[in-house]
């Protein structure tokens, strides 16, 4: 399968469950605000990674996303003309988390800078 039509299928799978989640109503996604940021499905469709950030405890609302894996699972069936609906694999996504640290360091090393130019 070429690159570029896996491409298309990791944005569509993200997308679409980034819309089933809206309809879960399970409390442990809910309370946590899951959000999904990306997803790589495997070359023969079997099996997707799928990675989530939450505002809450990650591992309670990895918990939640185990258990309405089914649900999302058929709103993908539904939604993407796909030969095979993939098992899907939820992974907590360190790089917001990241981001923030880098941008926070980023903001006293300016004012620092700043600091030092005034003296």
């Amino acid at each position: 399968m070429a690159n570029y039509r896996r491409g298309r299928i990791n944005d569509a799978v993200a997308q679409e469950l980034a819309v089933a989640i809206r309809e879960v109503r399970e409390p442990k996604v809910v309370d946590n605000f899951v959000s999904i940021t990306r997803a790589e499905v495997a070359p023969d469709l079997r099996n997707a990674t799928i990675y989530f950030s939450c505002m809450g405890d990650s591992k309670e609302a990895l918990e939640g996303l185990k258990k309405c894996t089914g649900m999302l699972r058929h709103h993908l069936a539904v939604t993407l003309n796909l030969r095979i609906t993939p098992e899907l694999r939820f992974i907590k996504d360190g790089s917001i988390e990241h981001g923030a640290k880098i941008a926070k360091f980023l903001e006293e090393i300016n004012a620092q800078k700043k600091e030092d130019n005034e003296n």
